[in-house]
């Protein structure tokens, strides 16, 4: 069974940096696509970026292109999201997300984290 935990979230000024993690616990190997999504109050949640576990594949949502850098350290069992110029806009709760399949975040076999909240300021 797989368990993700995400940290690093907080409170931050419009313009400031963030830097969120994933650590995967359990099993690992079937995992090929890893991911954020966020959920802003009264909103849909929506993917955020991805990266592939094995090859230099990313995908960013518009909103959060050039701003946001979704990195893994090589062995399926951490993820990062370093954010960059946030705005009011990016408030949510973010969540980190493992899955076998493309798109990630959309199968009932994928696997999700409990949720860092991210609150920022004007």
């Amino acid at each position: 069974e797989l368990h993700l935990a995400e940290s690093g979230g907080g409170s931050v000024q419009s313009g400031g940096s963030l830097r969120l993690s994933c650590a995967a616990s359990g099993y690992t190997p079937s995992i090929n696509y890893m991911a954020w999504f966020r959920q802003a109050p009264g909103k849909e949640r929506e993917g955020v970026a991805t990266v592939h576990s094995a090859a230099p594949l990313t995908y960013y949502a518009d909103s959060v292109k050039g701003r946001f850098i979704i990195s893994q350290d090589g062995t399926k069992r951490t993820w990062f999201l370093q954010m960059n110029s946030l705005k009011p806009e990016d408030t949510a709760m973010y969540y980190c997300v493992a899955s076998g399949g493309w798109p990630p975040g959309y199968s009932p076999l994928d696997t999700w984290g409990q949720g860092t909240l991210v609150t920022v300021s004007s």
